[in-house]
């Protein structure tokens, strides 16, 4: 036994995915899988198999910070993570929470909808997160629709921003850097871009695996947590993060009906893992 402390502690902020694909079950594999130990808060449940959302209901506020402030008034933290939230109120609440700790990284992975498309943000919750939260985040994860929706203020005019300028008024709105990921673009290759205050820091591009993924999000935006809990540069935390990432769906599993499920746990396998692409390839998150 020891009084020292191996593992960095992050707490993860999220909804709870009982087909273990995605939400509080994705971050959780990959942050203990990655040399974290992760505190679970529990900002939702959620009604879903590994092909459809059924439903869901939102922690009040006050559970949501009494559960987080327990743990935090017991142990130091390394990073936040955080992911579906749910509700106006609790982004006002999570807001107030992450402000009292101005030093620790939060990575944001804005879930607005389910893997199979099902709505899980209206747009008084895309408002106030872009009012409220972003500000106070260190990496904001979003894929391109989630980009495109939180970047477009009037929901019902024509603008139709591209992705650079999707990242430039994300980032004017507070995250301190914007990785946006390119899986629903079509495109041959999946390109992952991060964006800092002087612009593209670095573009990945990654062979697009076939097949749908259930958490792929929840698994890369984790993942970039767990490199920046141990003090990895944000540039070379990005590269690692999708790395793991990429690998994780490489050895994706289906054991319901619907979407694959990445394997968080693929090194710990004995059978023969498939090569990684070159430098500047990447991972496929949702």
């Amino acid at each position: 036994m020891t009084n020292e402390r191996p593992y960095p502690a992050v707490l993860v902020l999220a909804g709870n995915d009982p087909s273990g694909g995605a939400g509080l079950s994705a971050d959780l594999l990959t942050l203990a899988s990655l040399g974290c130990h992760p505190l679970p808060v529990v900002t939702a449940i959620t009604v879903q198999d590994s092909a459809t959302l059924d439903d869901f209901l939102v922690m009040e506020p006050d559970w949501v910070v009494d559960q987080a402030r327990m743990v935090l008034e017991d142990m130091p933290v390394e990073a936040f993570k955080v992911g579906m939230i749910g509700s106006v109120e609790n982004v006002a609440a999570i807001t107030e929470l992450v402000s009292d700790y101005p030093d620790v990284p939060l990575v944001l992975d804005p879930v607005l909808a389910s893997g199979s498309g099902s709505p899980m943000a209206d747009d008084d919750l895309v408002a106030a997160m872009r009012d409220m939260l972003l500000p106070q985040v260190s990496v904001l994860t979003p894929n391109s629709l989630e980009a495109r929706r939180l970047a477009v203020n009037d929901p019902d005019g024509d603008d139709d921003p591209d992705l650079d300028e999707c990242a430039r008024r994300l980032l004017a709105l507070g995250p301190a850097y914007v990785l946006i990921t390119g899986t629903h673009e079509g495109s041959a290759d999946v390109v992952n871009v991060l964006y800092g205050p002087e612009g593209r820091i670095r573009e990945d591009r990654w062979p697009r695996l076939p097949g749908s993924y259930h958490g792929s999000g929840c698994t890369l935006a984790s993942a970039l947590t767990a490199f920046l809990a141990q003090g990895v540069e944000i540039g070379e935390a990005v590269r690692e993060a999708q790395a793991y990432t990429y690998q994780t769906l490489a050895h994706a599993f289906r054991p319901g009906m619907g979407q694959f499920i990445p394997d968080r746990l693929f090194w710990s396998r004995d059978e023969a893992e498939p090569e990684s692409p070159e430098e500047d390839a990447g991972a496929e998150p949702e």
